[in-house]
């Protein structure tokens, strides 16, 4: 299952990639905002990322006015991985080398169709491991460590 969110400056393009999503067959779940009225970013973030983050479901995708806000949100959930992507480049890197299970896209940067094409690359890639894991790892231990107030 995807997750997708976004705010009121993200509506728009949201509405395009579930579309795009679904033609995909996949099964989403749209947390909203589900009209044009101003939001508060965070609120949107942490039912994308909390979802992801809980298990609840495997990936999720955030749309905010620049991608900016929404990837400072889902960041601070533990083991989410949110990547601020702009292109095809680099969410094949986000997957490959990073395992991004939030993929954050600006509504207000990005048109449509490049906005679809960086979707389907980021779905398609797949998680090579190796020496990234050991990055990752240190990634989820430092997690564990501010929580724990080790750090």
């Amino acid at each position: 299952m995807v997750v997708i969110g976004s705010d009121h400056g993200g509506l728009e393009l949201k509405s395009v990639l579930c579309e795009a999503l679904r033609q995909r067959g996949l099964e989403i779940a749209d947390l909203g905002t589900d009209n044009g009225d101003s939001v508060d970013y965070p609120d949107f973030a942490e039912k994308v990322a909390g979802a992801v983050s809980r298990g609840e479901a495997e990936r999720g995708i955030l749309i905010c006015g620049t991608g900016i806000g929404m990837s400072i949100v889902a960041n601070k959930f533990p083991g989410v991985r949110a990547a601020l992507v702009t292109d095809e480049y680099m969410a094949r890197m986000a997957k490959e080398h990073n395992n991004a299970n939030v993929l954050v896209l600006g509504g207000r940067v990005l048109e449509a169709m490049t906005a679809c094409r960086i979707v389907g690359v980021w779905l398609d890639a797949v998680y090579e491991g190796g020496r990234h894991q050991r990055r990752l790892d240190k990634i989820a231990q430092l997690e564990a460590d501010v929580k724990a107030g080790r750090i």
